[in-house]
């Protein structure tokens, strides 16, 4: 392998004649004074067979075709290998054309690739393009990172291991992994979450498809990661394991909880709101008065009198409610306000309070909750909001030299479909919005960082994007997506291109802890999520065929002339369990009829259905 052609001191081209190069690996140039290394961006190959003229193919450049028959290559007489190569240090003057170039052992280049050790980051895949250097790899390293290959199992590592120096947030915070469906994605964001169950590092996860579980092992590995991950992990669902402690609510906060459930809060609704809301307020109190506002606008003589009965005609509180009605203003932002607040409540919303998850952080779990997006996305703008005021308020305090409160330690927010909790737009209503922005923006000073997962990069808040300063790239499709990674990454123009090709579990690192980009191939998992059937096996399982069905209850009423079918509805739908038509019947006897079960004979008067026995 030799330099070719015109060097520059952030280009070289190196050709050889036995060895093709592979994107993304490291080569060492030979050259007497400076000796850098480089990593392979292009690669050609040019076969001898084809015709290779520069009028006829504008393949390479001029200078590197020259330089290539310097060096002794025969063009037109033997295949060539071609790579662009560029430079990873600065060097003061370009290298010397004709230098060799060597592939590296590990140890040459072990600072390239391995930013801390493994003990003291997250094990996350396998650098491509380091294959080659497998066998130099000191022994503690060489099985870190099996890999899983649809098809074919479990595979043995191959490559230098990919560990991210996740303590190197704290200059360089939060990380977004991108991916379209199918592409890895939740697969690589689950290996994360199992390297930070690993470290015990308190982790928030918002959990909308009831995958982040740890407790079943992947097919294949041992089950005593998953057992220890389970006793690392609580799972709690909104409404019914946590929520929100209504007297701890202030009126931002319930105007925020409103807002996302549902529809459009108008200014009116947070008028109203803020004249009815007092601090201390419980649920019932509140909704008492609301709905005494309502009535004094629209049954004002019994809800007046409801009143007096309860409180008595002297108590001042039948007052208060006409002052608090007059502030609030017209009856429809208070029924507004009313419908929301019953939505959140049938959710289980106001049963609970955050006091679990708290506890779980403090004793550094990884705590996951879970619940249909929109509640989540309702819930996570209080919640966020206030562990991170915890969080900020201690740290604070320490900063002042005050006497802190109780403790809260760094945490980590993750969330798949982050732009469900973040959206781009203004015209897009989202109550986590504002303070996902803050954490992005502020949370690095905190030791509060943000993890976040989307198959739209393009519909995820630009300043939160801005912010992260590591993204994990799966395949993405979108244009719109990919111009967004683009403009947000350092992706080379080839890169780009590749995303839409790139195979499941395979993902970019763009990142600023990396100082390049790189090409991983995900490690395999060590759990799984839990187990799911296939839709269409349990179709078969579980619900049978509609002729079983039907064959069961008909098989009573044989021999049936088509004449008897009205007569027997009434019986064939409490045997059903469900209602039938005449048609829907008639349709069912033939479809038996084609799978042999049942004999048809024509008659003058219609047809006779009788069993095949």
């Amino acid at each position: 392998m030799q330099v070719v052609g015109v060097t520059t001191q952030q280009y070289i081209y190196v050709a050889s004649r036995e060895r093709k190069f592979r994107i993304g690996e490291i080569l060492i140039i030979n050259d007497p004074d400076l000796k850098p290394r480089g990593e392979v961006v292009e690669t050609k190959s040019f076969n001898r067979f084809l015709p290779l003229t520069m009028e006829r193919s504008p393949l390479i450049d001029p200078a590197v075709w020259d330089g290539l028959e310097q060096v002794g290559f025969r063009l037109g007489e033997e295949t060539i290998h071609l790579a662009k190569v560029r430079i990873l240090s600065d060097i003061p003057y370009p290298v010397a054309v004709g230098a060799g170039v060597h592939i590296p052992s590990f140890a040459e280049v072990y600072d390239l690739l391995l930013p801390c050790p493994p003990d003291a980051g997250l094990v996350l895949g396998v650098i491509l393009g380091t294959e080659d250097m497998q066998g130099t790899l000191p022994e503690e390293l060489k099985t870190l990172a099996p890999l899983f290959k649809k098809g074919e199992g479990i595979l043995p590592q191959s490559g230098v291991p990919f560990v991210f120096d996740h303590c190197a947030m704290q200059e360089y915070p939060h990380l977004g992994i991108f991916g379209g469906s199918g592409s890895g994605k939740s697969f690589g964001m689950r290996v994360i979450l199992e390297e930070l169950l690993e470290k015990q590092i308190p982790t928030l996860v918002f959990d909308p498809h009831y995958e982040m579980s740890f407790a079943t092992p992947f097919e294949g590995i041992d089950g005593g990661a998953a057992k220890k991950y389970t006793g690392r992990t609580e799972l709690l669902t909104v409404g019914r394991d946590t929520g929100v402690n209504f007297e701890d609510l202030t009126s931002g906060d319930l105007a925020s909880l409103l807002m996302a459930a549902g529809g459009n809060f108008t200014e009116g609704m947070d008028n109203a709101l803020k004249a009815i809301h007092q601090g201390k307020d419980s649920f019932l109190s509140f909704c008492q008065k609301l709905d005494y506002c309502i009535g004094l606008a629209e049954k004002e003589e019994e809800t007046r009198a409801e009143i007096r009965k309860k409180y008595g005609e002297n108590s001042g509180y039948e007052k208060k409610i006409e002052n608090l009605a007059r502030q609030a203003g017209h009856p429809s932002s208070l029924r507004g306000i009313r419908w929301r607040l019953h939505r959140l409540n049938r959710e289980g919303i106001f049963q609970k309070d955050i006091s679990p998850i708290t506890s779980a952080l403090l004793r550094r779990r990884l705590t996951v909750i879970r619940g249909p997006i929109w509640l989540l996305t309702v819930f996570s703008a209080y919640l966020v909001r206030k562990l991170y005021g915890m969080r900020r308020d201690y740290q604070d305090a320490l900063q002042r030299g005050d006497t802190p409160g109780d403790k809260f330690p760094p945490f980590i927010i993750v969330t798949d479909e982050a732009h469900n909790f973040a959206r781009r737009g203004i015209d897009f209503v989202s109550p986590a919005r504002s303070v996902f922005r803050e954490v992005a923006q502020e949370g690095r000073k905190y030791g509060v960082f943000l993890v976040l997962a989307t198959q739209r990069p393009a519909l995820l808040d630009e300043t939160i994007t801005a912010q992260l300063n590591t993204k994990i790239i799966f395949r993405t499709v979108r244009a719109s997506d990919i111009k967004v990674i683009q403009e947000e990454t350092d992706i080379s123009g080839e890169e780009a291109g590749r995303l839409p090709y790139l195979t499941s579990g395979t993902a970019f690192v763009s990142s600023a802890v990396v100082g390049r980009t790189v090409s991983v191939r995900i490690r395999c998992a060590r759990t799984q999520a839990p187990r799911t059937v296939n839709p269409f096996t349990e179709l078969e399982k579980d619900f049978g065929s509609v002729d079983d069905e039907f064959w069961k209850v008909i098989v009573n009423f044989l021999p049936l002339h088509i004449g008897q079918v009205n007569l027997y509805l009434p019986d064939l739908e409490n045997a059903l369990h469900r209602g039938v038509t005449f048609d829907e019947v008639c349709e069912s006897l033939e479809e038996l009829t084609d799978a042999g079960r049942l004999e048809k004979i024509d008659g003058p008067f219609g047809a006779t259905y009788t069993a095949i026995s």
